[in-house]
């Protein structure tokens, strides 16, 4: 049987308090504010807050809006389904603009 002193007495709780500290610290770091590893719900906003991206169509449904952008990627543009505070909108690139309208106007 060990010898039991007055050092081993203390040492179980303080183990115990170390442990229940550490585990405090973890915590407060998986779960803080701000810095979540899960991607943040989009928030639509105004058709001019999505940068250097210009709106070619305005569909009615965010469904049409899928059709839309699906046809202009299979012509070989890039296009950005976006919900908006006006609904959704079909974006593209300022460069591609000129040649989306007219993809978009050809119906085909």
């Amino acid at each position: 049987m060990p010898a039991w002193n007055s050092f081993s007495f203390a040492f179980g709780p303080l183990v115990a308090v170390g442990l229940v500290g550490l585990f405090v610290l973890i915590l407060r770091w998986a779960f803080r504010r701000g810095s979540s590893v899960v991607a943040a719900a989009p928030r639509p906003g105004p058709s001019d807050a999505y940068g250097l991206m210009v709106p070619v169509a305005s569909p009615a449904t965010f469904i049409e809006g899928e059709v839309v952008r699906r046809h202009l990627e299979e012509h070989g543009l890039r296009a950005n389904l976006a919900q908006t505070l006006d609904g959704p909108r079909v974006m593209v690139w300022p460069a591609d603009e000129a040649a989306a309208r007219s993809v978009l106007a050809s119906g085909r």
